[in-house]
């Protein structure tokens, strides 16, 4: 879909430059109407069929036009009546203090007149690359919701697909879930997913990380206790367990608790009552079980190290989640979604990320994955000297283990007898055709799918890259 943009210039032949200007920058893709005062502006902003439907994406308006004050008030008027909308204001060169005010009043930004047309070009280009980023996050937060009610779980690879099913299967029962995983590869998101779809959603979801916690704390936090039960049991405290009645009680870890721990936990599963520690009353429970561990719970069994009854217990079900390194082709999606919480996270102004620093991130090994990644992206927002986010930004630690100085790298399937995501490809023994069709594909997946990126990293023209493209099988989008 086109970036809808509308231009207000009270002067024609300035409105004229400037809608040809973006109607005819390179790569096309953007959608132009003019205004040529205040009143039409707010019209057609209020007419959502003049936005071709669904009204406009960014508004570029002169600040002085009939009245000294137009551009100031149509500028509320969107930030009122169109708060999605992008606005960039065109000011004559002695008023920048004023375009600045601007900017504070909710601009994304000022040209300054004389007009030129590479300036206009630049502007409104990182303007629409924000709007784009803000649609796709939404089209895929959307297009989850639609299909399995889930949000936060952002990736479209095989991996995440086959999650995302699970979850939708899994959910409306009671069954109960062990999740597998890697620290960092989000398990209770996953958690909560199965909670927030299913009958218990209105109830409570309680989490506990059994980590690090021994046998009389964990049994503490679990069932609670009776006043007097211990030295500092000054009342009766109710447990996770009873907490999370009639909802679900999620335990992280699961393969760090203690032996002795793991033996009354499995009576409480089987026999759905708990007993507060100093009570000889047992207490009836009613909660969804979900078990998560990044541990290999069979060879623990084998080691004796935990309890073969509970391991069968706990595994209703499995759901086991990639590794980040696993689904590569997830990651500038998950870069976008990261970028679009920052801006509210941080209150700093995100434009985006350079294709470099894109690449960078796409390569790298992700050993804490995509908790790793989401604390990188927002340490890089909140040092960057400037809104956009380029290779200089990236981590001296991340930029140097990128390539890792090696032949293996991974790229993304075409479909049409490419790769797999997360396929280790080896460049000896290769000949030119094949290195050049990986090379175009690894730079398509580092900038997201943008083909007029791609051919400018690549050094070839835009219709060369599309031929290229048709030639792999791809599909014109």
């Amino acid at each position: 879909m086109p970036i809808r943009v509308l231009v207000v210039d009270d002067e024609v032949s300035h409105a004229d430059v400037m809608a040809e200007a973006i109607a005819r920058m390179p790569g096309g893709g953007y959608s132009v109407k003019q205004a040529h005062n205040l009143a039409d502006a707010k019209r057609f902003l209020g007419d959502e069929n003049m936005g071709g439907g669904e009204g406009f994406d960014l508004v570029v308006t002169d600040l002085r036009m009939d009245s000294l004050h137009d551009g100031f008030e149509l500028l509320e008027y969107v930030r009122k009546a169109r708060p999605q909308v992008e606005v960039i204001v065109v000011t004559a060169h002695g008023d920048v203090s004023t375009a600045v005010q601007a900017m504070r009043k909710g601009a994304y930004d000022f040209i300054q007149k004389p007009l030129e047309l590479e300036v206009i070009r630049t502007q409104v280009r990182r303007a629409g690359e924000k709007i784009q980023l803000m649609r796709k996050n939404a089209e895929l937060a959307g297009a989850l919701d639609e299909r399995f009610g889930v949000r936060g779980i952002v990736g479209q690879s095989a991996g995440i697909k086959r999650v995302l099913q699970l979850i939708s299967q899994l959910a409306p029962t009671d069954i109960s879930v062990l999740i597998l995983g890697e620290s960092g590869t989000g398990k209770e998101l996953v958690a909560r997913a199965l909670h927030q779809n299913s009958r218990r959603k209105e109830n409570r979801f309680v989490a506990l990380n059994c980590a690090g916690l021994n046998e009389s704390t964990l049994e503490d936090e679990l069932f609670g206790h009776v006043r007097g039960a211990f030295t500092d049991a000054r009342g009766d405290r109710m447990g996770r367990f009873e907490y999370a009645e009639g909802g679900t009680l999620f335990l992280d870890e699961i393969g760090d608790m203690p032996l002795a721990m793991q033996a009354k936990l499995l009576r409480v599963l089987q026999d759905r009552e708990i007993t507060r520690l100093g009570s000889n009353e047992p207490i009836k429970v009613d909660v969804r079980f979900i078990a998560a561990t990044n541990k290999d719970l069979l060879q623990a069994v084998r080691e004796k190290r935990f309890r073969e009854d509970l391991y069968f217990r706990i595994k209703g079900a499995v759901i086991e989640l990639p590794p980040l390194r696993a689904r590569r082709e997830d990651i500038p999606l998950l870069i976008n979604h990261v970028l679009s919480r920052c801006e509210e996270r941080l209150g700093k102004k995100v434009e985006g990320m350079d294709a470099d620093a894109r690449s960078a991130l796409v390569a790298y090994e992700w050993p804490g994955n995509v908790r790793e990644l989401e604390n990188t992206i927002e340490n890089m927002v909140a040092l960057a000297s400037g809104p956009r986010l380029t290779g200089a930004d990236v981590p001296t630690n991340i930029a140097g283990k990128s390539g890792g100085g090696t032949t293996q790298t991974a790229i993304v399937a075409t479909g049409n007898g490419g790769a797999s995501p997360g396929t280790a490809i080896t460049l000896a023994g290769m000949n030119l055709a094949e290195l050049e069709r990986k090379a175009i594909e690894e730079t398509l997946v580092s900038v997201n799918g943008n083909r007029e990126y791609a051919a400018k990293i690549l050094g070839i023209g835009e219709r060369t890259l599309y031929r290229k493209l048709k030639d792999y099988g791809y599909k014109d989008e």
